[in-house]
């Protein structure tokens, strides 16, 4: 599968973006999807994650209550809402894919990866 994501920009401390992520195929509701961004200097972290279903999601406790991973299996997307940004939450963010009906929250547990979209809080 391959993975398209969309959506980053500029914005200020506060503001709302969603954030996108196509996939390709026609198998896509079979995969779990999550979210991860990385800041310069840092590490790769998890977001969100959405099962295959989506009927389950998780969410890190650092954007609890202002992330949301939703995504329609009939149009092959995934997205993040993300609201209330903060400067803390400027990264590179990527969406990937795991071929399982849950999701995890470790990188090395997707096989595929889009190209990151970036995203920048300014305050």
């Amino acid at each position: 599968v391959q993975l398209q994501a969309s959506g980053g920009g500029l914005v200020q401390a506060g503001a709302s973006l969603t954030l996108s992520c196509a996939a390709s195929g026609r198998t896509f509701s079979t995969y779990a999807m999550g979210w991860f961004r990385q800041a310069p200097g840092k590490e790769r972290e998890f977001v969100s994650t959405i099962t295959a279903s989506g009927f389950s999601t998780y969410i890190a406790d650092s954007v609890k209550g202002r992330f949301t991973i939703s995504r329609d299996n009939a149009k092959n997307t995934v997205y993040l809402q993300m609201n209330s940004l903060k400067p803390e939450d400027t990264a590179v963010y990527y969406c990937a894919a795991r071929e399982s009906e849950r999701g995890v929250t470790s990188t090395g547990g997707y096989r595929y990866w889009g190209q990151g979209t970036q995203v920048t809080v300014s305050s």
